[in-house]
């Protein structure tokens, strides 16, 4: 009596080394770019410390970094620094500045006289968030940087905007001013 063969176990076994050997290759390329991307930017300047004494606190929430990118460009990540990797945030406005510290990466320091501005959007490093962004514009030794928080409370945001838009005004109309 013949029985039929159920299984190709060689082929099922063939097939799934070969998928794990593509995703390898495919995550291997995909980290590749992200150490180039690091490369490319390696001439970023340093980010600024976090002052012992930020200042009077202003607002305080909790959310998510979304990361750095240059201004006006959305998709264009900065991932020098620790900027470009996404995680939990708790962001202080200080009357000197923004904090964002960020549980197990590099907390980001925005001084007051180099934020630029804020604005809410959807999108922001490759990210779309259809409830909304809140996107704060800053420099970094005359660049401009624009960096992607989701606070837990999206209803916050237009607090957020005015509030950095009021901290902000003071370098936008020092901007282009010559002694």
């Amino acid at each position: 009596m013949h029985k039929a063969q159920v299984h190709n176990w060689p082929a099922y076994i063939g097939w799934s080394v070969g998928l794990l050997i593509l995703v390898a290759l495919i995550y291997w390329l995909m980290r590749q770019g992200w150490n180039w991307r690091r490369t490319l930017q390696s001439d970023l300047p340093e980010l600024p410390t976090v002052p012992a004494e930020p200042g009077a606190t202003i607002l305080e929430s909790k959310g998510r970094y979304h990361g750095t990118t240059t201004a006006g460009n959305w998709l264009d990540r900065v991932v020098a620094h620790g900027l470009g990797t996404r995680s939990l945030a708790e962001l202080t406005l200080t009357e000197r500045g923004l904090l964002v510290r960020r549980p197990g990466d590099v907390d980001l320091w925005l001084p007051a006289e180099e934020l630029t501005g804020a604005r809410t959007d959807s999108g922001h490093a490759g990210k779309v968030v259809p409830a909304g962004l809140l996107v704060v514009g800053w420099r970094l030794q005359g660049k401009e940087l624009e960096s992607g928080l989701r606070l837990d409370h999206p209803d916050q945001h237009a607090a957020w905007v005015t509030a950095i838009e009021q901290l902000a005004p003071r370098t936008k109309k020092t901007e282009g001013v010559t002694p």
